[in-house]
């Protein structure tokens, strides 16, 4: 398999990676970092991508009767500010499903994301859109995302595309969500548990799902693709094979 992971943060292309991460290096030669906070990190284009964050998604189970809990928005973008903080990204890409569904998209829900979007002014944010985000409808303009459809192109000099779907793409390696991965590690007393994971295979780099409320698909990956398991603080690697 074309790439190659790296834990050496000797390395000057690598100088100084956020704690826990995992580098990889793609085939056309970019260095990507795979964060414990379940996002990935360009250095080199100060670009830091997340997927599958769906906003509203806790309070339309609500509106359709279920108890399901309160403050996951505020815990979603408080995760989101640690990868900003370890990162010092310039450019935040969201790689589809921002919102769940037009019943979360109520004036609560951008009461707490309105003053988070003020307090990172600066920052470029892209939306890629999901196919939740095409039925939910596009966030208000206040929030200054730009919304483009995939495969999106973030760099010209780099054969890297964003998009919401896992898809192949001669030339290109794809990063995308959609598929909420996991794998379950085993522990010494026959105890296990359910992990968020990354996915590598056939030029395609698949994202954890970032919403602290989403459901998760155990066989949503290839046998054949490496999987990187997201611990607590760490990103760890995983033989191909592994459930």
């Amino acid at each position: 398999m074309p790439v190659t992971a790296d834990t050496d943060t000797t390395a000057p292309s690598l100088a100084s990676p956020p704690a826990g991460a995992h580098a990889i290096t793609l085939p056309c030669g970019t260095a990507l970092w795979l964060l414990p906070q379940r996002a990935v990190w360009w250095p080199a284009a100060r670009m830091a991508f997340v997927a599958d964050v769906h906003f509203g998604k806790a309070a339309t189970f609500r509106r359709a009767g279920q108890p399901v809990p309160h403050g996951t928005t505020a815990d979603n973008l408080a995760r989101l500010d640690a990868v900003l903080a370890v990162t010092g990204a310039e450019h935040l890409v969201f790689l589809g499903d921002f919102l769940h569904a037009r019943s979360g998209a109520a004036d609560a829900l951008w009461q707490q994301l309105l003053p988070w979007r003020k307090r990172h002014a600066q920052l470029q944010m892209t939306l890629v859109r999901g196919n939740h985000d095409l039925h939910a409808g596009g966030p208000p303009p206040p929030l200054a995302l730009a919304i483009v459809n995939e495969p999106w192109l973030p760099h010209a000099d780099t054969p890297l595309l964003a998009c919401h779907h896992p898809q192949a793409v001669v030339g290109h390696t794809v990063l995308a969500g959609h598929l909420h991965p996991t794998l379950r590690l085993n522990g010494p007393g026959r105890d296990s548990l359910r992990a968020p994971c990354f996915g590598w295979g056939e030029g395609q780099l698949v994202l954890p799902a970032f919403g602290a409320f989403t459901g998760t698909s155990p066989a949503a990956l290839p046998g054949t693709w490496v999987r990187f398991a997201v611990t607590p603080g760490r990103v760890v690697a995983v033989p191909a094979g592994f459930s």
